[in-house]
């Protein structure tokens, strides 16, 4: 497509004549990357067709400006990257470009990776979120069957970690408290897991939830010609309840 090559013209010119872009390698376009990531995420939260456009742009730029770097380093190009895909989505779909029954697709593909693997917990990112990265840990251990049996084996973990919680407070080990919050996050994840909950999303939504009371809270205070900072717990505990209650309004709480 004439609109693919163009694309990579500007990528190789800005690269060529742009001292900033010219400056740029791998290792400094990380944190780029993640913030394009991020942001389109927003967009597709947000829904906006006009955004997401935007944003699905943002982050093509990075893999075109990564692909331009390895091909100026003589390692690989964009055709090269567009060649893999291209032949890996061909691999692990051979019940679209082939004769497998679509059932035993994703079996064969994990059993294909870990042929590859020296650990079937090999190949996840150490750089994931915390909270996607332990579900992955997990999804992967249970492929081998180290798994809870139901959510009740679960609960009572949950609640074991918690106990040694509060022993390792009352110690005041703060290197043990550190370890059994840890756990505590982990239970918490391996329950998420069992209940096909996505872990990330449901904080990432608790945490807009968060967000958006605490925000009705500070207006409603302004409208009472008060500030947060000079009311009494007591006092803001009565707003955030009353925002819990108006959360409940699609208006009010929509996105959740």
């Amino acid at each position: 497509m004439d609109e693919i090559k163009d694309l990579l013209d500007v990528v190789e010119k800005i690269r060529r004549e742009c001292p900033w872009d010219r400056k740029q390698t791998h290792e400094s376009l990380k944190k780029y990357l993640l913030e394009e990531a991020y942001e389109l995420m927003d967009a597709i939260d947000g829904g906006d067709d006009k955004r997401l456009l935007e944003e699905l742009g943002d982050v093509l730029l990075q893999v075109l400006l990564h692909s331009q770097i390895a091909s100026e380093r003589k390692a690989f190009s964009f055709k090269d990257v567009a060649v893999h895909l291209k032949n890996k989505l061909i691999e692990r779909h051979p019940h679209v470009f082939g004769e497998a029954p679509a059932e035993e697709v994703l079996k064969s593909w994990e059993e294909r990776k870990a042929e590859n693997r020296d650990s079937i917990l090999d190949g996840i990112p150490k750089s994931m979120p915390a909270l996607m990265r332990s579900q992955k840990l997990q999804d992967r251990a249970s492929l081998v069957g180290f798994d809870f049996e139901n959510t009740d084996q679960a609960f009572e973990k949950l609640q074991e970690e918690i106990q040694e919680l509060k022993e390792a407070v009352q110690a005041g080990d703060r290197e043990n408290i550190q370890h059994e919050l840890g756990d505590i996050l982990t239970a918490v994840v391996e329950l998420a897991r069992l209940l096909q909950v996505d872990a990330e999303i449901a904080l990432q939504k608790a945490n807009d939830r968060f967000e958006r009371r605490f925000r009705y809270m500070e207006q409603k205070a302004k409208k009472m010609g008060r500030d947060l900072r000079s009311m009494s717990l007591k006092e803001m505990d009565s707003l955030w309840l009353e925002a819990k209650k108006l959360s409940k309004d699609e208006t009010f709480d929509s996105g959740r």
